[in-house]
Order: C-alpha cells, then sequence, then structure tokens
C-alpha cells in the first residue's frame, strides 16, 4: 500500500449504526441506517459439542476439534475439520434443535479446511513432515457415503479451500507456515507458500492443478515467504487471498492464473482501548495504539467489488476491526475500536489478550437472508460473534452479537435454511471446554443475547465488566447489584436494572477505603509472615494507591442501614505450602458510594481450619448475617453455614449436608450464593465444578434457621434443578452458577461467572425462573 489508512475512534451504541473510516484519510460520520427485517435476528437453537463423536459420549478427554465448517448442497449435514484428530467430522442438522453425529473419516493427516463441491466434500490436508520437508492434498469425499473417492497432491502445507460459485475452479492456499520455535518465529522461513488453483472438469481423479506464485509482490513486509493464510472467491471468479504476516492482500483471477491487483492492507490508530494485561486485571479503555497493521486473517466477499478482512492480527499487528476493501485496495469501511467496545459493553472483554491484539477477529462470513445481506464476524478471544447489515453501501449497521463456543474458527451462513454456523475449536476437558458447533437460526423473534449490556461511561466508552459473582435485589422494584470477583482489582459492585431485555448495567461503584478501615485491623493483627496465618502484610496489600481495593467479592446483599454487605472469599490453605494463607475471609460493610465502613472477621478458632474454599455468599435478615462456605474446612465433612449477630456481635455455625458427586469427570460439589426468602428461610445455589456434557449438579435448595442450635446439621429442600433452564439457550452449561437473588414480586434471577473470559467463553446468562415455592 503506498499510504497509511487511518481509522477513527468507533462506539457502539447497540442498536444503532457505526461511524467508519472512508476510502479516504478524511473521517466520515456514517449516519444512522434504517434496518430491514427490524423484528428478526439470530438466536441459537443448539449447539453440537465434537467429543460426541469420540465413542458414545463426552466423558472420553481425547481433544479433538471443529475448525473450519461446511455444508452439504441441501444444507441438511455439516462437515468440519479435525486436525487434532485427523478427522473430518459429519453432523445431521435436518432437526436443527437436536443435531446427531455421524460420525468420522481419518485423512491420514491434518486436515486444515474443508468446503463443498456438489456432492462432494474438499478436504485440505497437511502431511508435512516437519516445517521445511512440506506436503499436502486435497481429498475428495463422498457425503453421502462417507468415503475418500480421490487425493489430489498438492505441493506444500494447505491451509484454506474455497470453491468458486459455478464450481469450475477450487483454491487451495498453501501457507507453509512458519516455525515459531525458529528466531522467535522471525520472517522469512522457507519454503516459500503460493496458491493452487484445481480446474474442475471430469471425475476427480482428472482434475489437473496450477500454481500461482506469491512472491515477491512489491510492497510485502517479507517478499520471499508470502504465507498466504486465507481464500474467497467472488461470483467474478477472483480470489482475494489474505498475507497475513506480510500484512498484504492478493487478488487472483483464477481463469487466468494471475495475481491481477495486490495491495497492503495498511494500518489504524486506536484510542481508547486496553493495551495492558496488568495483575490483577483491570479493564481500562484509556490507552491508544499507533500505525497497528491489520494482519488480516479471514476475508470473504460481499459483492463483485468489496470484501471484508477480519483483522486478528500475528507477529506485528491485529487492529482488533474489521475492515471492508474495495478491489483497489482502498478502505470503505473501518471498524476502528467498536469490536472492542462492544466486547467490553457484554462481558466479553479477555483482558489477558489486553497486551496483545485484543478480541482477535479471526474470521468473516457473509449471507443473504430474507433479502438482507449480513456480515458475521468471528471474535476468537472474546468467542462471539458480531452480527452487521449491509443495506447501507459503506456502512454496516451494528445488528446483534452472538454467544460462540470458545475460540470460534470457521464459521458459516446457510441462508436456504435461515441457519449460521460457528465451529469453535478449543477442546480440553480439564478447562471443561469442549469443541463445538453452535447452530443459530434466523427468526422471527427479538435477540435472545446478550442477556446483560453496559451503558457508557460519561467519557463514551462502555462499562467494562466480567466475572460477576454474586447477586442481590433491591428491596422494591427491578434493580439488583453483583460484584466482580478476584480476576479484576479495584472491585466494583454493579447496578443492573432488569426491568429491561438485555438487563442494563447501568452502573459502577468503586469499592474503596478511603478512612482506613482495612488499616485499622491490620493493626490488630501480627506481622508473622506465617503460611499459617493471615497477617497485617497480607491486609494492607489489599488498599491501592487510589484507595481501592483488591478483594475476591463473591457475595453480595442490600444492607437494611443502607449500602452494602459484601462477603470477600480468602485465598490459601492452613498449613499447606503450595497454596498458603493470603487473606482471610471477611464481610465488609459499604456505603452507598462503596465506601467500606466497617469490617466482619470470623473467630479465630475457625480462621485456624481455613481451606481455599471459603465465603460464597452473604445475605442479611432479621438482624443478622448469613454466610455460605463454599466447602468443608480442615478436620470437617460438610460446609458451614455462618450466623452473625449484627447487634451481639457473635457467630453460630451450622453444616449443610451437600449432594454426592455424580459427574463422570468427578470433581466436587460445592456452595454459591445465599438469599433470603423471609421466616427464618434462605436459597442457596448448590453446583458442581464441571461445565458443559459434565455438568450434572446445578440446583436450588432453601434451608430453614428457624430454632437451629450451633453445630447443627441443617435439612434442605430442593427448590429447582437448574440444568434444565441452563440448557435452554442452547450453549454449553456454565460451570460457576455464582448468583441468585429474588425480586420484590417474587421472581428468581440466576447468574453464571463467566471467570473474567479466562479459559471462558465469556458467556453470562441472566436468567429469570419466574416464581419458586420455598
Amino acid at each position: 500500500m503506498k499510504k497509511s489508512l487511518i481509522s477513527i475512534a468507533v462506539s457502539v451504541l447497540l442498536g444503532s449504526s457505526l461511524i467508519g473510516c472512508g476510502g479516504s484519510d478524511d473521517d466520515v460520520v456514517v449516519p444512522e441506517v434504517s434496518q430491514p427485517n427490524p423484528g428478526k435476528f439470530f438466536n441459537r437453537v443448539s449447539t453440537f459439542a465434537v467429543c460426541n463423536q469420540v465413542g458414545a459420549s463426552c466423558e472420553s478427554a481425547d481433544t479433538t476439534a471443529a475448525e473450519i465448517v461446511a455444508a452439504s448442497t441441501d444444507g441438511m449435514t455439516l462437515i468440519y475439520s479435525n486436525s487434532p484428530k485427523g478427522e473430518v467430522g459429519f453432523v445431521d442438522i435436518s432437526d436443527v434443535k437436536n443435531p446427531k453425529g455421524l460420525g468420522a473419516l481419518a485423512m491420514g493427516g491434518e486436515p486444515t479446511s474443508v468446503t463443498v463441491l456438489g456432492t462432494q466434500a474438499l478436504v485440505a490436508v497437511n502431511t508435512r513432515t516437519d516445517f521445511v520437508t512440506v506436503s499436502g492434498k486435497l481429498v475428495v469425499v463422498e457425503i453421502a457415503t462417507r468415503k475418500a473417492v480421490a487425493s489430489i497432491t498438492l505441493p506444500g502445507q494447505p491451509d484454506s479451500v474455497a470453491v468458486s460459485k459455478d464450481g469450475k475452479y477450487i483454491a487451495v492456499v498453501i501457507e507453509n507456515e512458519r516455525d515459531e520455535a525458529v528466531n522467535k518465529g522471525a520472517l522469512p522461513q522457507l519454503p516459500a507458500g503460493s496458491l493452487v488453483i484445481v480446474d474442475v472438469a471430469g471425475a476427480p481423479s482428472t482434475w489437473k492443478t496450477r500454481i500461482v506464485s506469491l512472491t515477491g509482490l512489491e510492497g510485502m513486509l517479507y517478499p520471499t515467504d508470502p504465507e498466504p493464510e486465507y481464500v474467497d472467491i467472488n461470483e467474478a471468479n477472483v480470489a482475494a487471498v489474505t498475507l497475513q504476516e506480510n500484512n498484504h492482500v492478493a487478488l487472483v483471477d483464477l481463469a487466468t492464473g494471475k495475481v491481477t491487483k495486490h495491495f497492503s492492507a495498511g494500518s489504524v490508530n486506536l484510542t481508547q482501548v486496553d493495551t495492558v494485561d496488568q495483575k490483577p486485571h483491570l479493564i481500562e479503555l484509556t490507552q491508544s495504539q499507533v500505525g497497528r497493521l491489520r494482519e488480516p486473517d479471514g476475508v470473504t466477499w460481499i459483492s463483485k467489488t468489496q470484501f471484508v478482512t477480519a483483522n486478528e492480527g500475528d507477529l506485528n499487528g491485529g487492529s482488533r476491526s474489521f475492515t471492508v476493501f474495495n478491489t483497489d485496495g482502498s478502505v470503505a469501511y473501518e471498524a476502528g475500536n467498536s469490536v472492542e467496545h462492544l466486547m467490553a459493553r457484554i462481558g466479553h472483554t479477555n483482558d489477558k489478550r489486553s497486551d496483545a491484539k485484543g478480541n482477535e477477529p479471526e474470521n468473516a462470513e457473509f449471507g443473504r437472508f430474507d433479502g438482507t445481506d449480513y456480515l458475521f464476524v468471528a471474535s476468537e478471544r472474546s468467542s462471539a460473534l458480531v452480527v452487521y447489515d449491509l443495506s447501507k453501501a459503506n456502512a454496516p449497521a451494528y445488528k446483534q452479537v452472538l454467544p460462540a463456543g470458545l475460540a470460534p474458527e470457521g464459521v458459516l451462513a446457510i441462508p436456504s435454511r435461515n441457519l449460521l454456523i460457528a465451529a469453535s475449536e478449543s477442546d480440553d476437558r480439564s478447562i471443561l471446554s469442549r469443541s463445538s458447533l453452535s447452530i443459530y437460526q434466523y427468526q422471527t423473534a427479538a435477540a435472545a443475547y446478550p442477556t446483560i449490556q453496559s451503558v457508557n461511561r460519561a467519557d463514551g466508552t462502555p462499562i467494562p465488566w466480567a466475572a460477576l459473582s454474586g447477586l442481590a435485589a433491591a428491596a422494591t422494584g427491578s434493580l439488583v447489584y453483583a460484584v466482580d470477583d478476584s480476576f479484576f482489582g479495584a472491585n466494583r459492585v454493579f447496578e443492573i436494572d432488569t426491568a429491561s431485555a438485555p438487563a442494563k448495567l447501568q452502573k459502577e461503584i468503586r469499592i474503596t477505603d478511603p478512612n482506613g478501615q482495612i488499616a485499622a485491623l491490620a493493626a490488630k493483627l501480627p506481622d508473622t509472615a506465617s503460611a499459617d496465618a493471615f497477617d497485617d502484610t497480607d491486609l494492607k496489600a489489599m488498599v491501592n494507591a487510589d484507595g481501592s481495593v483488591n478483594l475476591d467479592p463473591e457475595g453480595i446483599s442490600v444492607a437494611s442501614s443502607g449500602g452494602f454487605w459484601v462477603a470477600s472469599e480468602g485465598s490459601g490453605t492452613v498449613g499447606d505450602a503450595a497454596y498458603p494463607v493470603k487473606t482471610a475471609n471477611l464481610i465488609f460493610k459499604l456505603g452507598a458510594s462503596g465506601v467500606i465502613e466497617d469490617i466482619v472477621q470470623l473467630p479465630a478458632e475457625v480462621n485456624g481450619k481455613q481451606v481455599r474454599f471459603g465465603f460464597e455468599g452473604v445475605a442479611e435478615a432479621d438482624g443478622k448475617l448469613v454466610v455460605a462456605f463454599q466447602r468443608a474446612w480442615k478436620g470437617e465433612t460438610k460446609p458451614r453455614i455462618g450466623v452473625y449477630d449484627l447487634v451481639a456481635k457473635t457467630w453460630q455455625f451450622m453444616f449443610y449436608p451437600l449432594d454426592a458427586v455424580s459427574s463422570p469427570n468427578g470433581g466436587w460439589v460445592g456452595l454459591s450464593d445465599i438469599t433470603a426468602l423471609g421466616s427464618g428461610k434462605f436459597m442457596l445455589v448448590e453446583r458442581d465444578n464441571q461445565g458443559g456434557p459434565d455438568a450434572r449438579i446445578k440446583r436450588l435448595y432453601s434451608i430453614d434457621l428457624t430454632g437451629v442450635a450451633d453445630g447443627a446439621t441443617l435439612a434442605k429442600t430442593l427448590m429447582r434443578d437448574l440444568l434444565s433452564d441452563l440448557k435452554a439457550p442452547g450453549g454449553s452449561v456454565p460451570e460457576k452458577i455464582e448468583g441468585a437473588a429474588r425480586l420484590a414480586n417474587g421472581n428468581v434471577l440466576i447468574v453464571n461467572d463467566n471467570d473474567g473470559v479466562d479459559d471462558n467463553s465469556g458467556e453470562v446468562q441472566l436468567l429469570n425462573l419466574g416464581k419458586l415455592a420455598n
């Protein structure tokens, strides 16, 4: 590219259009777009876990994946590449709400991409020996029989395959990717990649191939090592090929095999983004990145003359955005920071990636549904699909956002069946992530996601949030309050109005200690530096220079005297050198503005039994605080329920009988939130530490503390088995149901903790269960 293209900062105002960058260096304000089909949205209807193809169920820990997905011409069968298993898998989606695995076919190598031509699937397979000795093949598979019928030799490691709409040509990207262990992954590293054109004529065994060299293109960063990444073909049989590490795009006429145009993907200036991964984590949309290379990954044509790149980045780039390019290389639209802001607004910011490439748009897809053109952009690190209406030229208008499995890679539109598919490749049973195919349907219905979205701060950026770990309802109306847990520093209380859908996170209240309550408590503690005790050094470290505090808020209750009670879980286990005690379990009384007014401690003899699974919820009722301990402490077999008398300042403890572990993946069962129901009764969240197909125990129980003696074991009554509720949104069952509240009208709400989007898709489901019997 002969000049740098500058983006402008873009804000996402949900339901409105965006501000974009025009085809010159001048900033262009795009007017609001009136979208067609305002009553139709995409909603997830089911999820197929790829581990269902291994044996009879997902009880195998074998690593598997769905990376790129294609569909049969009738849209009834999905075919996905599964590189860890060296297979392509098949799924029957004739009933979209009940997808069924049809098995898999070994490829004799690593399948990297798949597409469909007529009755056959075309699978790009990497068969290289190492990064230098490269080879590959294009395997032709009959979809009906799920058998390979031909194999075409390729000159290197393929990474993407596409078919022209008229069926005359197949384009295969030969990436010949670099070895990241060599010279820290620096380029160039030969052999060079290329594009292979397959001329489709006759039986597959007679198809001929042509090689298009992509080396030596002017303006490439590494002209001897193009490393092409992704390919898509328009109606004029022109292939757009992204050369990601070169920050370049090449257009290839498939009929002649000539590169007809190529250009730099350019750079953007980003403002109001988070570029720092600090610990404890904070999402601060206050930094800038100047001249950030786009380094595009996925590409999709949206017309004969325009295509969209997903600007994931790799070596030195990643603009956290997508771009609409004209075929002359000019920019028709630049998304700027809008995707990054959207992820912060819906709780999907992965702060661990802030210092890298942010949400990392990985892929893009185009589809025309009910006469409307839509663009779908997949964010790898925030695990979401963003949908844009393309009705107005050069002005993609935000339509909605969809939750996906962890790390979506492939995106497929099937307009003939009003379906959209996302293939999420992350599969690790140890972190409760199973690779999946998410199936969405274009419906006459409201958008079901997000369930919570935030308003803007005064600077125009959204209130960023994630890791909700407790929930409490106001005494009247529809307001609830939540807290973020120890994944984040400078903890906050959030005010959420549940009257609207999605619920509106409308206020953040920073927890602060300007009056030195923590220091006063620290002065009463010895400086022991012992692994068996919480000392003053540990306590003082909880206070930041600006007066904010780093707690582990796991529960919240609205205080009858105004403000809040917040239960902070202690960290560490007494006597455990691997997990020494760093903080104690404490209850903080906050004023309405978040200022710490008082701190409640456990008795010393109870602290002496601390296990790192401590306070998980707090509720105030009848002049008492009731706290739930997550699991049993040292020398005990059941978790405690603690009752603190606010007047007498004394503790009593009862014991709660947990359900037995029943997950095929083992694990444990413990308590989460607690909610006062009145008349001495309380509602508890009981759950296992399993998610997805391994989840078994997600339940609400009630207990009655009336007349119960100190040290007694409580009786419990099942209020609701939550598994059906958690499966209803069509996704994977979340592990951590950590918030529960009952509104003044009697409706019960639950919410899951998304772990700050750390090894987590980020999906947050705030569910209204209606009225439940005690």
